[in-house]
C-alpha cells in the first residue's frame, strides 16, 4: 500500500530472477534472431522524445526502468508493477516522497556503472531542470507534480512530490519511462542510444531497418535468450502481412492486423498465434480552435454531431472496436465511461439523423449551407490506420456542407506539424501508453502540454485533473475521472471517435509472448522470449 515499504518488491524480484535461471536449463533455447516487420520510419529512436509505438516497440528492449509492469501479466495495474533497476521502493508517511533502492553491479552498454545520478539526470531532463535539453519532451507534464529527484547515495534515489500522487508509480512503470545515462547526450540518444537493457542498439537506417543485438553483460544472468532482434521497415501493410504469411517474419508489427485482415492471416497461416485485443489507441478529431472558421464553436459542435461512430466501428473493425471517451472503455479499461453515460454526450447517441439535423442548423447559423459549402483540408499521418478513418470522416463532413480534401503527411513530419498547429482539421490516433488518468489527462489535455495538439485549455477542469491525481481513495478518484472525461467530450476538447482493437500474430516457434491487453506500449522488454527452432 501507498505509505508503506513495499517489501514484497525485493522478494518478488529475487524470485523472478531465480525463476529465469531455474527454467532456462530445462525449456528455453539460447540463440537466434527474432525477425519482425515494422510499419514506418520512426522520427528518432529516443524513447523520451517520441510518442509512437513505432519507437516504443523496438526500443523498449534497449532499456530498463526503475519499476515495470510484469511482462507476463496481461493487465497493467498497480498490482502488476514489479522492480527492475530498483530492488525495492517505499513511500513516506505523508505520501510525498517515493524512495527507490537500486541494484548493485548494473552497467550501461558502454561499460560505465549505473548509479542514482543517472536517475536524477533523467528526470531533471524530463522536468527541464537540466542544462541538457530534449528536442521534444512529450511527457513533461506527467511530472508537473515532481519537485525534485535527490541522490541519497549511489544506490538510492528519492522522488519528492509537491502533493500526494498515487499514479506516480504507474507513470514510472510504463515503457516510456526508461532511465537514461548521464554521460550520453540527448542528441546521441536519438541516433545511437545507450541503455542497460537486454539488447544493445546496433543500427537504424531510414526506410530499411532497426537492429538490436544481445547484451552479453545483462544484469539478469542467463538473459536474454535471443542473439538479436531485427525490424525490417515495410511501409505497405499488405506487403508486411504477406511477408508474415510467407514465413519471412516471425512476428507482425504490434496490433497491425485489422479484424478483416485477421481472417486472411489465420486462414493462410493457421498454425500462427493471433491475439485480438484493445490497443488503448483512440481515433480522434483534431480541430485548430485558433484558426477561422473553426474558432467558431458552432462549427466545432456540428462536426462532433455529424460523426456516426457506429459506422466507423462497423467499417473499420466489423463491429469489434469500442465506443468511448478519453479513457479506455470497460471491461479492459479501468477508468472508462460506461455506455449509459456515453449515450448522453453529443454525437454518441443512436439517432444519427437527428444529430446531423442539429449539425446542419448550426452550420447555417455559421453562414454555410447547400449553396455555400466549406472547403477544408483534413490532414492525417501516412499509414493505413490513420488514412482509413480519415476517408470515412470526409464522407461524414459532406452531410453538413463541408467538403474535405485529404492531406497525407509522412510520419517524420506529422508530430511536428500538429504540435505547431499547422493544420485546420486533423484525423489523429492518440495512444495512451498507460491505462492511468494522470498519463492521459496531463499529456493530452493540460493547458501547457506539448501533446495537447488542439490547445484546448480549461483552467477549472485542470484543477479537477490535479484533484483526482491527489485522491488516495480509488473509488472517489474514479468518480472524479468519469466526470472529467464526460466534460472533455462535451467540450469537444479532442473528440473521440472510437477505441481500436487489432491483432498481433506470431509464428509457432516464437515462445513466451504475452500481449498486454490495456496498452500496446509497455510489453516489449523481450528478455525472455525464445525461438524453438
Amino acid at each position: 500500500m501507498i505509505g508503506k515499504v513495499c517489501l514484497r518488491a525485493a522478494a518478488l524480484s529475487a524470485f523472478m530472477v531465480g525463476s529465469f535461471l531455474t527454467t532456462a536449463a530445462y525449456a528455453q533455447k539460447q540463440g537466434g534472431t527474432l525477425r519482425l516487420a515494422h510499419r514506418d520510419t520512426p522520427p528518432s529512436v529516443s524513447m523520451h522524445e517520441e510518442a509512437t509505438v513505432s519507437v516504443a516497440a523496438p526500443m523498449m528492449a534497449v532499456f530498463n526502468n526503475l519499476v515495470i509492469y510484469d511482462q507476463h501479466k496481461p493487465i497493467n495495474s498497480n498490482e502488476t508493477i514489479v522492480p527492475e533497476l530498483a530492488s525495492s521502493w517505499s513511500w513516506s508517511a505523508d505520501n510525498k516522497v517515493l524512495t527507490f533502492k537500486l541494484r548493485e553491479g548494473v552497467t550501461w552498454h558502454d561499460g560505465k556503472p549505473f548509479t542514482a545520478a543517472d536517475v536524477k539526470c533523467t528526470w531533471d531532463m524530463l522536468t527541464e531542470k537540466s542544462a541538457q535539453k530534449f528536442r521534444k519532451n512529450p511527457r513533461e507534464t506527467w511530472y508537473g507534480n515532481l519537485k525534485e529527484v535527490t541522490v541519497d547515495n549511489p544506490l538510492q534515489a528519492s522522488f519528492h512530490l509537491n502533493r500526494p500522487q498515487p499514479g506516480m508509480l504507474a507513470l514510472l512503470a510504463g515503457g516510456y519511462s526508461p532511465v537514461y545515462p548521464c554521460h550520453v547526450t540527448p542528441a546521441q540518444m536519438r541516433t545511437k542510444p545507450i541503455g542497460t537493457g537486454p539488447f544493445k542498439f546496433v543500427d537504424f537506417k531510414q526506410n530499411e531497418f532497426i537492429k538490436l543485438a544481445k547484451n552479453p553483460t545483462y544484469w539478469k544472468k542467463g538473459l536474454p535468450y535471443l542473439d538479436a532482434i531485427e525490424w525490417t521497415i515495410v511501409r505497405s501493410r499488405s506487403t508486411r502481412v504477406l511477408g508474415f504469411v510467407a514465413g519471412e517474419f516471425d512476428m507482425t508489427f504490434p496490433v497491425d492486423i485489422t479484424v478483416p485482415l485477421l481472417k486472411d492471416v489465420t486462414s493462410q497461416r493457421p498454425q500462427a498465434t493471433c491475439q485480438l485485443q484493445p490497443t488503448n489507441v483512440a481515433v480522434n478529431l483534431l480541430v485548430n480552435r485558433d484558426s477561422a472558421p473553426f474558432s467558431d464553436p458552432k462549427i466545432r459542435r456540428a462536426m462532433m454531431l455529424t460523426m456516426d461512430r457506429k459506422a466507423f466501428i462497423d467499417i473499420l473493425s466489423e463491429g469489434k472496436n469500442d465506443m468511448g471517451g478519453a479513457m479506455l472503455p470497460p471491461p479492459e479499461g479501468q477508468w472508462g465511461l460506461p455506455p449509459d453515460r456515453l449515450a448522453k454526450l453529443p454525437g454518441y447517441g443512436p439517432d444519427v439523423a437527428k444529430s446531423r439535423e442539429e449539425a446542419r442548423s448550426l452550420m447555417k447559423e455559421a453562414g454555410y449551407g447547400p449553396d455555400k459549402r466549406l472547403a477544408v483540408k483534413v490532414s492525417t499521418r501516412n499509414i493505413e490506420v490513420y488514412r482509413d478513418p480519415a476517408v470515412i470522416f470526409l464522407d461524414h463532413l459532406k452531410e453538413i456542407y463541408i467538403d474535405g480534401e485529404l492531406e497525407i503527411i509522412d510520419t517524420s513530419q506529422w508530430y511536428g506539424r500538429i504540435a505547431r498547429k499547422e493544420y485546420a482539421i486533423g484525423l489523429n490516433l492518440t495512444g495512451s501508453s498507460l491505462d492511468e488518468p494522470d498519463a492521459n489527462f496531463f499529456e493530452n489535455y493540460a493547458c501547457n502540454s506539448e501533446r495537447n495538439y488542439t490547445k484546448y485549455c480549461n483552467a477549472d477542469l485542470e484543477k479537477l485533473i490535479e484533484q483526482q491525481s491527489s485522491e488516495l481513495d480509488q473509488t472517489k478518484r474514479k468518480a472524479m475521472v468519469l466526470d472529467i472525461d464526460e466534460k472533455l467530450q462535451q467540450d469537444g476538447a479532442r473528440p473521440t471517435i472510437s477505441h481500436g482493437r487489432a491483432a498481433t500474430c506470431w509464428q509457432p516457434h516464437v515462445k513466451n509472448v504475452t500481449m498486454h491487453t490495456n496498452s500496446i506500449y509497455n510489453g516489449w522488454r523481450w528478455e525472455d522470449i525464445w525461438l524453438d527452432k
